[in-house]
């Protein structure tokens, strides 16, 4: 994994989404003594984050956008927080001033990760350079080894070998960060869902009548960046929710590539990952 590069001088701007980790990412850049404006995009940034905005525009509201970049630049823009993916109608209408309808319809009918790079390349176009929360946060993710008290045993790391070679060889197919996997047996793989709803159809498979009745041993589920994956947007992520739910799953502990995964409220995910008995341990990647 390359080292992450320092944050560079210049106006740095937050677009905040859904979610913790935009407050978090606020509050790594106030401990770095790093000055910030955010960009609040209605309907999704917290409360919190919203109430100490600079502005909130529409999330199909580009023009605004660009706007204030424009007033503000040219900055440095980290995109921040969950949305929803709009329909390709809306991206069509929205962006129709922007890009020609041709262009817009082929990003409005690709996947997500081509779709959020297609919008990057707008802002970047404008003269603004885009970080990822790698860059202007580094310190929200997870290290190499263990996150609490418990380390995997022997058969969960042939678990994690298996699953890393899963999530390797999907990683062109523009799917999930994550796999459930037991053994050298893929349970789940996720998919445009999400991790939480994987994790509710790998605890269901378990339930069939002709199904295992049991989850099977050394369950793990197992988190990294695609290959080749712009690591600026939709960096996977756990939290103690994730945790709970991997419990549920019958997972033994979680397996995530350090440096390439976020971990919302380290303190907090460890201390779940404990209370119920589960390993989250960072493994080391190859170089991307």
């Amino acid at each position: 994994m390359a080292k992450a590069d320092p944050v560079p001088e210049g106006s740095l701007v937050l677009i905040a989404g859904a979610g913790r980790l935009p407050e978090l990412v606020a509050d790594s850049l106030r401990r770095a003594r790093r000055p910030f404006r955010v960009i609040a995009l209605r309907g999704f940034t917290g409360q919190k984050l919203r109430a100490s905005a600079d502005a909130t525009v529409d999330l199909l509201d580009l023009a605004a956008t660009l706007k204030l970049l424009r007033r503000w630049g040219p900055a440095i823009v980290v995109p921040v927080g969950g949305v929803s993916r709009p329909s390709p109608a809306a991206i069509l209408n929205a962006g129709a001033a922007l890009r020609n309808r041709e262009t817009l319809r082929a990003m409005a009918g690709g996947g997500d990760d081509r779709l959020l790079r297609a919008a990057l390349a707008l802002v970047e176009e404008e003269g603004h350079r885009i970080l990822g929360v790698h860059e202007a946060a580094p310190d929200l993710l997870c290290p190499e080894g263990p996150i609490g008290r418990r380390q995997p045993d022997a058969m969960a790391e042939a678990s994690i070998a298996a699953g890393r070679g899963v999530l390797a060889a999907l990683s062109p197919f523009d799917l999930g960060q994550a796999v459930v996997v037991a053994g050298d047996r893929a349970l789940a793989v996720e998919g445009p869902e999400g991790t939480d709803r994987m994790l509710a159809r790998a605890r269901a498979l378990g339930r069939r009548p002709f199904g295992w009745g049991r989850a099977l041993p050394a369950t793990v589920l197992v988190k990294a960046p695609k290959v080749g994956q712009d690591w600026r947007i939709d960096l996977p992520a756990i939290g103690p929710r994730t945790v709970r739910n991997a419990a549920r799953a019958g997972c033994v502990g979680l397996a995530l590539e350090a440096g390439g995964t976020l971990v919302i409220d380290r303190a907090a995910t460890a201390a779940e990952a404990d209370r119920l008995g589960l390993f989250v341990v960072g493994y080391g990647s190859a170089s991307r």
